[in-house]
């Protein structure tokens, strides 16, 4: 099975960097040359197992609400079958960098910490988890974990911190039933950049009331990566420099993945509200059965077929065809300030193992984090999890210390390259690929 590997983030310290909402003189007292109270905490206490302590104790846990989902069933599962008991607390995304900030300020960090993977890096390097190395390594399994979301949380004297928690992928889905009365083979999604333009713009051809081709998150930064960055890897290109300090997004790829949107606007293929959609709402159209096609977070397609959508899904097709996703999702670990660090090891262990990852993970289709569980009785019947297990090792995930800053971030650079490229085609992606490449060195 293949293994997955996080491309490694600069050796750099980025406790200074403006953060925004980010408490920043409480994260960078964090990273002071003082260890954390909990640094060297990380070693199990006298008479834990490997497994940690199931002791009744209650344990807090911040996730984000997009992943409320996977989250709920795994703390509910967990509850269910352990004398410990985890109190999940659901954290609005654009709530979570202030949440976090004054948390750690204040040292009010819950015990169990989960966060946007690309986010992890600056969280570690600024001390908020507690160093769980040894408990990481001493896992019989360890290897046959999916690295990417350890490799976020390994600091740069290679301590390691996280383990995964949720891990999402973006893949392409399509409306069968639109498909079908578009003409189009609803058991065949688009291969290439152009066949997607050609299949969405079939859908918006039905002059449907409320249904359009296709729909993004224009506004939302965090949306556009997920889903947009894979087209471009497909295609042989690469969105930033190894070291995460320059930005490649204009690449002929790139522009012609731009163009592409652009034209579908032009043409009212692309829903109404795409230019406003700051991700709050970004997966709803498709879910309403509003949208012909678009890529879309492979957790939110068991929503999608819930609400009684029939779905296809496929891999992000390259310009010319390749295929290729973003492994992200959300790493987790002990914060700093738990006291509770073998009970919350509990946890973390418990939910890497055989039974949970197939048990619970798998069996509610969503993606598994160790490499020799994606083939398994739950996804052999399931096209969406086939889909999955084919495209995690093309899967990519990039790391840059000001990642958030360049791309995720309320009008980002990398927002106004798309606004500008994608619905008022300024000409000006050269322009603005240069400011993102001033946000990622600074």
């Amino acid at each position: 099975m293949t293994k997955l590997y996080l491309r490694r983030r600069p050796a750099r310290l980025v406790a200074t960097v403006a953060m925004g909402a980010l408490a920043l003189t409480g994260l960078a007292a964090c990273s002071s040359d003082e260890p954390s109270s909990n640094e060297s905490s990380g070693s199990a206490a006298p008479g834990a197992s490997a497994d940690g302590v199931d002791d009744g104790t209650t344990l807090s846990m911040w996730t984000r609400a997009p992943l409320e989902r996977q989250a709920t069933q795994l703390v509910d599962a967990y509850n269910a079958s352990h004398k410990n008991q985890v109190k999940l607390e659901i954290i609005p995304n654009d709530d979570m960098e202030g949440k976090v900030g004054g948390a750690a300020t204040n040292g009010e960090l819950p015990d169990l910490l989960a966060g946007d993977v690309v986010r992890v890096p600056y969280w570690v390097e600024n001390g908020l988890f507690t160093d769980i190395t040894d408990r990481i390594d001493g896992l019989s399994f360890k290897d046959d974990i999916s690295s990417g979301h350890i490799d976020a949380g390994t600091d740069t004297d290679g301590k390691e911190h996280t383990l995964p928690f949720v891990q999402d992928i973006s893949v392409m889905v399509w409306n069968k039933a639109l498909y079908k009365d578009a003409g189009l083979d609803p058991e065949k999604g688009p291969t290439t950049i152009e066949e997607f333009k050609t299949q969405a713009q079939a859908v918006a051809d039905l002059k449907k009331d409320g249904v359009s081709g296709t729909y993004y998150g224009g506004n939302c930064g965090g949306c556009l990566v997920f889903t947009w960055f894979p087209s471009i890897w497909a295609a042989g290109d690469e969105v930033i420099s190894d070291d995460g300090t320059q930005s490649l997004l204009n690449s002929d790829s790139a522009k012609t993945l731009y163009n592409t949107f652009a034209d579908l606007n032009e043409s009212g293929a692309v829903g109404a509200g795409s230019k406003e959609e700051t991700g709050a709402t970004w997966t709803a159209p498709f879910s309403g059965g509003n949208v012909g096609v678009m890529p879309y977070p492979n957790t939110a397609v068991a929503a999608a077929i819930e609400a009684g959508i029939d779905v296809g899904v496929g891999p992000i097709p390259g310009v010319d065809g390749g295929t290729s996703t973003f492994l992200g999702g959300d790493a987790m670990g002990v914060s700093k300030d738990s006291k509770k660090v073998d009970q919350a090891w509990n946890f973390l262990a418990w939910s890497l193992s055989d039974d949970t990852q197939l048990n619970v993970v798998a069996k509610a289709g969503d993606v598994v984090s160790r490499n020799s569980l994606l083939d398994n009785e739950f996804t052999k019947d399931d096209p969406t999890a086939s889909v999955a297990t084919a495209v995690i090792p093309n899967g990519r995930t990039p790391v840059a210390a000001n990642f958030s800053e360049a791309f995720n971030a309320s009008g980002s650079p990398w927002v106004t390259l798309i606004r500008n490229a994608t619905f008022d085609r300024t000409d000006t992606v050269d322009a603005d690929n240069d400011a993102i490449t001033a946000t990622l060195g600074q």
